[in-house]
């Protein structure tokens, strides 16, 4: 891919995240908390199998 259409796909990214950010932010709050809730949950994984 050139790099010009990288740039385009990535404006085009960050601009949905900060355009869904603006209108929905309940919406985008509990999908960041999801996101962190998977990390925890790994964590708790890797933590209980180590014992």
């Amino acid at each position: 891919m050139s790099k010009w259409v990288k740039t385009i796909v990535l404006v085009l990214i960050v601009g949905f995240c900060l355009f869904y950010l603006y209108t929905r932010p309940a919406e985008a709050a509990s999908a960041v908390k999801g996101v962190f809730g998977m990390f925890d949950a790994l964590g708790k994984f890797f933590t209980e199998l180590a014992k």
